[in-house]
């Protein structure tokens, strides 16, 4: 049960009604589990957020030395200090969810639920202890956990984004599968500490994502010292030497033939995607549809199954966003729609996101290759610039890695319906263009908005080249 499932309940007990959260989390190959609040409080969005946070404070003390800081000690990371700070600041959030409950009369019980009949689950605790409930309706909140390779030593000796941020030492040299938002970040932060880093990818980066923009991260990571090992993927992981860390052995085979190649590794993290939480809880039994290739739960425009009592919303949702702020406001919704006669659905489209990579990317609305695809080429007019951050210009560092772009319909009177920004606080500034765009934003009012000088997000207000032209794009001055 993430914040989404915990948010939902709150709003239900609102109005008054009964009810209880099922929140069990199944330990990870390595043993370990976490307290009240989901994936992201606990092994995402937060603990992520916080490390990449210590990784920019460590670029920001090489840049101080320009701005005329001085201090001769060596200056190094320790990861247990770090992490124990970390987890001291989740346990305190776990502790706000148990609160928050018991405030608003919400049942908790920490056991494991599944259907065993319509309007009723069966409640396993950690003793193995059962109890059944029925209620007049469900909300499905159960969410992903990372999924494995299914190769020899992977269970064994990997480790994943649910064991990373409690590890309880140093990863060292490590080796980061995959290329999805986990990877990149994780291995990400885990350079900006200091740490040798490579990131083994399958095919693209980012997929899903403005494929533009997460070409532009790869190169920024590889310049930044990232290596990246492309078209391969791992067969077998072998345990060279014990230890905390120990010494691994990676075996991996190209895509595009019969290469293979090896690898020494502190620490293999794998990132390869996620498995929603959806064929061991008893949907069969209630009839809830899935698809049975992902796992994931169709709904309607109302977050309904096709069993009417049963609902569902987070990451568990067919062709749905996987973000946290978007499953707590299906749920919010959801509840007043049920409860309080509300008719205001979740808007899946015009949804802010930031990707904490090293240099940050914040997104809004559609990607430049969905756009085409739904809108047509000749139909949508992109927008674009690189920027030079005023911060960076003193340390003489990154000129023009920054990067501003926009996607407007043509045929909407130049409405922008894609936002996109790589750079500092990518997230701060996505977050209130986000809100313009919800408005309606066109190109045209944008350029009538003053900028604020000088800051990043003020490329915005004066973005003139298109991408049709080819004209050039970087930046002089200020």
């Amino acid at each position: 049960m993430g914040d989404d499932g915990v948010g939902k309940q709150q709003e239900a007990a609102k109005y008054e009604k009964k009810v209880m959260v099922l929140d069990f989390v199944t330990p990870t190959p390595l043993g370990n589990s976490w307290g009240l609040g989901g994936t992201c409080v606990n092994v995402g969005c937060i603990p992520k957020k916080l490390m990449h946070q210590a990784a920019l404070l460590g670029q920001a003390l090489q840049d101080s030395r320009k701005f005329g800081w001085q201090f001769t000690e060596e200056v190094k990371h320790n990861w247990m200090t770090m992490t124990e700070s970390v987890q001291n600041y989740i346990g305190s959030l776990n502790w706000g969810y148990r609160v928050a409950l018991r405030e608003k009369k919400v049942t908790y019980e920490n056991a494991y639920g599944e259907f065993v009949g319509p309007h009723t689950v069966k409640a396993t605790n950690r003793r193995g202890v059962e109890k059944l409930y029925t209620a007049e309706r469900f909300l499905i909140a159960t969410g992903e956990r990372p999924r494995y390779l299914g190769i020899p030593g992977d269970k064994e000796y990997c480790i994943s984004s649910d064991d990373l941020f409690s590890l309880p030492y140093c990863p060292g040299k490590t080796l980061v599968v995959g290329a999805s938002y986990v990877a990149l970040e994780c291995a990400g932060f885990l350079a900006g500490l200091g740490l040798d880093v490579t990131v083994m990818v399958r095919s693209i980066l980012l997929r899903g994502f403005d494929q533009d923009i997460a070409n532009k991260i790869g190169e920024y990571m590889e310049e930044h010292g990232i290596n990246f090992i492309r078209e391969f993927v791992p067969i077998k992981v072998e345990q060279i030497e014990e230890g905390t860390p120990g010494r691994l052995k990676v075996i991996a085979k190209s895509t595009k033939g019969n290469q293979i190649i090896e690898g020494e590794y502190n620490t293999v993290l794998l990132a390869i995607g996620r498995d929603s939480c959806t064929r061991k809880i008893g949907l069969d039994k209630v009839g809830v549809k899935i698809n049975e290739k992902t796992g994931k739960i169709p709904v309607n425009d109302e977050e309904q199954t096709n069993v009417p009592y049963i609902y569902a919303v987070g990451d568990i949702l067919q062709d749905k966003l996987e973000l946290t702020p978007v499953a707590i406001q299906a749920g919010r919704l959801l509840v007043q729609r049920l409860y309080a006669g509300a008719t205001r659905k979740c808007d899946y489209v015009n949804v802010p996101t930031t990707v904490f990579t090293p240099l940050e990317y914040g997104a809004c609305g559609y990607s430049e290759e969905t756009a085409v695809e739904k809108f047509g080429e000749e139909n949508i007019e992109v927008y674009h610039s690189h920027f030079w951050p005023l911060e960076w210009t003193v340390p003489s560092r990154d000129n023009n890695k920054c990067y501003a772009k926009i996607i407007c319909n043509i045929q909407d009177n130049e409405r922008v319906i894609g936002f996109h920004v790589l750079g500092p606080n990518a997230g701060e500034v996505t977050q209130g263009f986000a809100a313009a765009i919800k408005c309606g934003l066109t190109k045209e009012q944008l350029d009538s908005t003053i900028g604020i000088h000088p800051v990043c997000a003020e490329i915005f207000t004066t973005l003139s080249v298109t991408k049709r032209s080819g004209e050039n794009t970087l930046q002089a001055g200020c």
